[in-house]
């Protein structure tokens, strides 16, 4: 079983909804629709309220996903 590690600078913990729907392969739109729906929440960036999301969070899903046996993510 593969493991998931996002390597990040210590002081970059939050990833942005383009880098996390990179790492995901889908669209930024996917990303802000699963937040809606609860799927996958984010955090808002305190100055600019845009979503970030934590990167320990984006490897528990990744995780997740594949402990399920999902192939698609959308």
């Amino acid at each position: 079983m593969p493991l998931y590690h996002i390597n990040l600078p210590p002081v970059r913990r939050y990833l942005t909804v383009k880098e996390v729907a990179k790492i995901l392969e889908v669209t930024p739109l996917t990303l802000r629709n699963w937040d809606k729906k609860g799927k996958l929440m984010a955090y808002r960036h305190p100055i600019n309220n845009y979503r970030i999301y934590k990167a320990e969070d984006i490897e528990f899903f990744l995780r997740e996903i594949e402990s399920q046996g999902k192939i698609s993510l959308g």
